[in-house]
């Protein structure tokens, strides 16, 4: 979907957004795109739904910063001026505000709208299936964390950590979040990607010599 709006709106993200590997255009991109999907199945206003969706990450913190957890509300604060010169209405401002706010795994804000619930599953199903793998080790490349954990790869004897492991973030958040999706096309849409990702999971063992995860739900 090519619109002017969708065009101003990635003008300003590519403007004021700290990009990296995992968080760029493209990743805005995929969730409008993800958020559209979902959207057929809910009665949403698009507009602020688009607006949210490209400025989700206006300020977009490191995964391991002190206030990453503020990082939402402070998008949803550096949008507002944005979205008034853009000409969307006080609701509309409200709604897109919200939502960005809402969005965030670290800030734990419950969403309260459609909108809302729209724009956290879709941005937290990009951190599923194919594109969620290459995400994740791309994060965790940037922090300087390795793969995984050569004498114990699936965390089998020891608590898993992703401070230090990429994979250790597959069973203490990614393989978790269908669970936590708040709508039935998102829900669907979870379940279908984790099963790519299991199935990676199976090659990832089968090649380093190690017995898959059977204990990672």
């Amino acid at each position: 979907m090519s619109t002017p709006l969708r065009h101003k709106l990635r003008q300003i993200a590519a403007e004021e957004m700290a990009q990296d590997a995992a968080h760029d255009l493209a990743h805005l991109d995929r969730v409008w795109l993800t958020c559209v999907d979902i959207a057929q199945t809910l009665p949403v206003d698009t507009v602020p739904l688009m607006a949210a969706a490209y400025l989700h990450d206006l300020v977009n913190l490191p995964k391991d910063a002190p206030n990453r957890a503020q990082a939402s509300a402070l998008s949803a604060r550096a949008a507002q001026p944005h979205l008034r010169a853009l000409g969307l209405s006080s609701a509309q401002i409200a709604q897109a505000c919200h939502a960005i706010t809402a969005h965030s795994f670290s800030a734990g804000i419950e969403p309260e709208s459609d909108t809302a619930r729209i724009l956290r599953d879709a941005d937290r199903l990009d951190a599923l299936g194919a594109i969620g793998i290459a995400r994740s080790f791309a994060v965790s490349g940037q922090l300087g964390r390795s793969f995984y954990d050569p004498q114990d790869p699936f965390a089998t004897t020891r608590d898993p950590d992703d401070t230090l492991f990429a994979l250790d973030h597959w069973p203490i958040k990614l393989l978790r979040l269908p669970d936590g999706m708040l709508t039935d096309r998102g829900r669907a849409i979870a379940q279908e990607r984790v099963l790519r990702m299991r199935d990676f999971l199976a090659h990832f063992a089968s090649e380093i010599g190690a017995p898959p995860p059977t204990h990672w739900s």
